[in-house]
């Protein structure tokens, strides 16, 4: 059985996303942000020595990173159904979406979060970087997902798991009106049915809410 720590509004959705669509037993025990500060509880430090989230338990062990958690679930239930062949042409493609997400993308957007909590308003450097950056990078997705259902290989992969968080921060903060082709491809991996069983959970799991 595997158990997945969940906090809620985290990049935990990636992995919860992708044990609904897996369809392998697993069990939640979910971890709440504090109301106030919006940071992980101590219950995920008991877990893990970081006290983030993700974390799975699995063969007895622990294991962190939505992005090598991601890989792992697959490789171990999924490698024909959810990512291409080690040896195809798609197969680069798939590790570059799946780093992209976790790293170039990743940077501005929690720049700007972090930037807006802290009330950092009218900072030149700050704001251009954030700015021009998000646009490029989100510019180069959207003439990559044009005309596409999935990412890579006209097919659902790993890489769809990971850049999912990335949307639903995009949307959250009503960001994609300006990137009609992201818009598109988030709300056709939204239509999927375990990306709804694994909203709704979170919907359940999540107290702030």
């Amino acid at each position: 059985m595997i158990r997945l720590h969940h906090l809620n509004q985290s990049r935990s959705l990636r992995i919860l996303w992708l044990l609904e669509e897996l369809g392998v037993p697993y069990e939640i025990i979910s971890h709440q942000r504090d109301p106030n500060t919006h940071l992980a509880p101590d219950s995920l430090k008991a877990v893990h020595p970081l006290g983030k989230s993700p974390v799975i338990e699995m063969d007895g062990q622990l294991y962190a990173e939505s992005g090598a958690i991601t890989e792992l679930l697959i490789e171990r239930f999924a490698p024909e159904r959810l990512r291409p062949t080690t040896d195809s042409v798609d197969y680069g493609h798939y590790l570059q979406w799946i780093n992209f997400a976790e790293s170039s993308l990743m940077l501005p957007l929690l720049l700007e979060l972090f930037t807006k909590k802290a009330g950092i308003v009218d900072n030149e450097f700050l704001d251009g970087y954030i700015s021009q950056e998000k646009h490029r990078l989100l510019s180069y997705l959207n003439e990559e997902v044009a005309d596409k259902s999935f990412i890579v290989g006209h097919k659902l992969s790993g890489a769809d798991f990971m850049l999912s968080f990335d949307l639903i921060m995009l949307a959250k903060r009503e960001a994609l009106d300006d990137y009609p082709h992201i818009k598109q491809y988030a709300l056709q991996l939204a239509s999927l049915d375990s990306y709804q069983r694994s909203m709704r959970l979170e919907a359940n799991y999540d107290h702030s809410i």
